[in-house]
This record gives C-alpha cells, structure tokens and sequence, in this order.
C-alpha cells in the first residue's frame, strides 16, 4: 500500500467514526459478508414537477432546486426503502473558479458529493456498517448488494426525510442528457469542490476515451475474528484498494479533459461502470453546503 492511500484509508476510517456526531438515528446491525446480485426497481413512476435552477457570479455557481428528478423513478416505498419521494429545499453553492489542493479530501459520511444538473444529489456512502459500528472500519458498499436498499433503475432511493438521492449512475438522467459513449459524456453535475462531474467518456490527447477506475478488489480473505470474514468481494467499501496507473482516473475518480464545456481543458470528475462509481474523495475544497448531517 503506498503512503498516499495508506493515509486516505486512514481518513476514510476516521470519517465513519465522525459520523457517530451527526448520526440522527441508530445503526441497524448487519453480519451480511457476500455481494448479491442488485435487484433495482423498475423506474416506471413520474415523480412529479422537477425544478432546478443554476446561477454564476463571478465566484461561484448556485444550485436551487425542489430535489425532484426529471426523470422515471422506482416506485417508493418498496420492500427494501420505506420513504416516499418529498421535495427538498436544495440550496448549494460551489465554486466558479475550482483549484486542486494538492492533496485529497475524502468524502465524509454526512456530505454529499455533489449535484446534478436536475438538482438531485450524489451521496454515494451508505450508513450501513459490520454489526451497526461504524467504529469497525467496515462500511457497507451500497452497490454491493449485500444490504437490501431498495435502489431503483437509477441507483437511487430515498432517505427517511424523503431526499432522493444517487448512489451510482443515474441512468434516467444521462439517457434524457443523450449520452453516447462515443463522444464526451455530457456535463451531469459538479462536484462540491467545483470540478464537473461527467460519466464514462472523455477525452484524453484528443481522443475519445472510456475513463476507467484505479481501483480493484484486494486478493485473498478479509481478516475474520471481531472484523467480517471471506473474501473480498465488493461486500464493504474497505474490499477494494486504489492502485495508481490500474486505469485511466485518479484516486478520486478525476482526469484533465477536454469537453465543450472546458474547450481548454479541465480536472473533472467520472462516473465509472466500476468501483468507486461515484468518487470518494474531493481534489479541492468541497463547500460546506454540501453538508447535510448536523453542523
């Protein structure tokens, strides 16, 4: 493990354990250990009048929206989701002018990583941990499918104060976005930093590219005895290890590229159809209305 990630697991850990301060609820105890297949809802359900609204200043970009998507969502409740879908008063601000610190920022449980273009938010962690402890450095990947969730065709459900939010690729939202994978994804949102967040497809040296994630499963068993046992299978966020130059992203899931939106280039951000799916960790400063757990 090199020093970089060593010191970004270690904050990804220190971040769990922080969230026991904005907790609102209890955890609910889990001893799952193996990935299932994803059993998504079908998005079939108009969920009503979607609102979004995005204004510049000179030093930042505002974001006002109702939190409804303007597209197909799952029907909600489900088994797996009790809420129903509600209006939310979003109101972000990130900055028109995004710089790379230098070093990373991980994603804390308790933030969203960003929003998109419909208003509705990217929160990719899930407040799911090995026997309800987020003391056990052990969170559950919510696209592992291990915990029922209740995600819908846009791997998206709805947190108990009726916030639709994604946790993988919004699939309703990039196809009414005509994404192709053979030209640059379209702009789907930005990031709490500023960056863009695109899916899939850039260009790197003038060419098309699928952008691809560093990260992979570590080989061989988890160490079992007070943490879980088995393999690493994708069952926990901690199954996987960024590997710098495995593909085409950065740890954060982040490239230079060149789109019509930044004809001279920029560091943006992917969506990938592999692990992390969604980044995990900010290159800049990701601003404090992107917080939602207590302040």
């Amino acid at each position: 493990m090199t020093k970089t990630v060593a010191i970004w697991s270690a904050a990804f850990a220190l971040s769990a354990i922080a969230a026991i301060a904005t907790a609102q609820h209890r955890f609910r105890y889990h001893d799952e250990t193996k990935t299932r297949p994803l059993n998504l809802v079908a998005a079939t359900v108009d969920p009503g009048a979607s609102t979004s609204e995005i204004s510049e200043t000179r030093k930042a970009l505002r974001v006002s929206a109702n939190g409804i998507p303007d597209h197909l969502v799952g029907r909600f409740p489900n088994r797996g989701n009790p809420h129903s879908i509600s209006a939310q008063n979003v109101s972000l601000k990130v900055p028109a002018n995004p710089k790379p610190r230098g070093t990373v920022t991980p994603l804390e449980l308790g933030w969203n990583f960003g929003v998109s273009l419909n208003g509705v938010v990217f929160d990719p962690l899930a407040a799911e941990f090995w026997h309800g402890d987020p003391r056990s450095g052990w969170s559950y990947n919510a696209l592992g499918g291990a915990i029922a969730l209740g995600l819908d065709e846009n791997h998206a459900h709805v947190q108990p104060n009726g916030k639709y939010h994604y946790h993988g690729i919004p699939t309703g939202l990039i196809e009414l976005l005509d994404y192709s994978p053979d030209r640059h994804s379209p702009l789907i949102g930005f990031a709490a930093d500023g960056f863009p967040i695109y899916a899939m497809t850039g260009i790197v040296n003038g060419k098309v590219t699928e952008m691809t994630s560093s990260y992979r499963l570590k080989s061989g068993n988890r160490p079992g005895g007070r943490a879980p046992d088995g393999k690493y299978d994708g069952t926990f966020n901690e199954d996987f290890a960024y590997v710098p130059g495995l593909g085409t992203l950065d740890e954060c899931n982040g490239a230079f590229t060149t789109s019509p939106e930044y004809p001279e280039g920029t560091y943006a951000y992917f969506l990938t159809e592999e692990y992390p799916v969604i980044p995990r960790c900010f290159a800049g400063s990701p601003d404090k209305s992107f917080r939602f757990g207590r302040r």
